[in-house]
């Protein structure tokens, strides 16, 4: 694998668009959308939305953030808690769903620039602070999560909103395109395992690693869908990496 990693100042970038990306989505949704159940278990799109807006609040404001850490790390014991962010999520959506949808859309709009601007504005030493985030991943930096993690989070929803809305995805090669490459090489150095892989549609590209590996042709997207849990993966593909 040659594919350059993400940049912190492409990194910047992604995450902006990302944000305006997803508000645009959110703000395209008919009532029925919003009703629609998703792939993450127990979570409508709706919840779904309200979560990321809720993690964006918490990205643009440290107080927030803390509110959240403090407020929602004990729901871990109330709720069927897999990982520790678990709790957050459930605080986050818990605290907004009094909100109209007008409303969610209206804030989405507004909390992006914010939230890219306070995920940039954390101090150096706070940003190499080491973070559990489980297997594959393991512990990380936090500026993992200010750089890429939270985007990829935002974008993952997005795939996940346009699987069960039954729309054409805004994709292209510059922007989807790079954070499918940049996850592909991370993914492929945490299993080490040789394969080509053959990512079809304009966020796609063509990978490869080691020799006599496991050929695979799937769509980007659907790609994505898989390592991230949300479809079974076999051979190669049964590696996650969650996003």
């Amino acid at each position: 694998m040659t594919t350059d990693r993400i940049t912190r100042p492409e990194a910047r970038v992604l995450a902006e668009l990302e944000f305006v990306r997803f508000a645009e989505l959110v703000a395209s949704l008919t009532r029925e959308d919003w009703q629609t159940p998703t792939d993450c278990t127990g979570w409508d799109v709706r919840t779904m939305v309200l979560h990321v807006l809720g993690s964006a609040d918490a990205q643009a404001s440290f107080p927030q953030f803390l509110h959240q850490l403090r407020r929602g790390m004990p729901l871990n014991k109330e709720i069927d808690s897999h990982h520790w962010v678990d709790g957050l999520n459930e605080l986050q959506i818990r605290e907004r769903r009094h909100l109209s949808n007008d409303e969610v859309v209206a804030q989405l709009q507004s909390v992006g620039p914010k939230a890219v601007k306070g995920r940039w504005g954390t101090p150096p030493p706070m940003r190499y602070l080491p973070i559990p985030f489980g297997p594959p991943v393991g512990w990380k930096p936090l500026k993992y999560l200010l750089d890429v993690g939270f985007t990829r989070d935002v974008w993952a929803h997005r795939i996940d909103i346009h699987a069960v809305i039954d729309r054409p995805m805004n994709l292209t090669a510059d922007h989807d395109g790079r954070l499918v490459a940049d996850i592909v090489t991370e993914w492929a150095a945490i299993h080490g395992e040789p394969f080509e892989l053959v990512l079809g549609g304009p966020a796609g590209g063509k990978f490869t690693q080691g020799v006599d590996g496991e050929r695979v042709e799937i769509d980007a997207i659907e790609f994505i869908r898989v390592l991230a849990g949300r479809r079974a993966g076999t051979g190669v593909l049964s590696h996650p990496l969650p996003l």
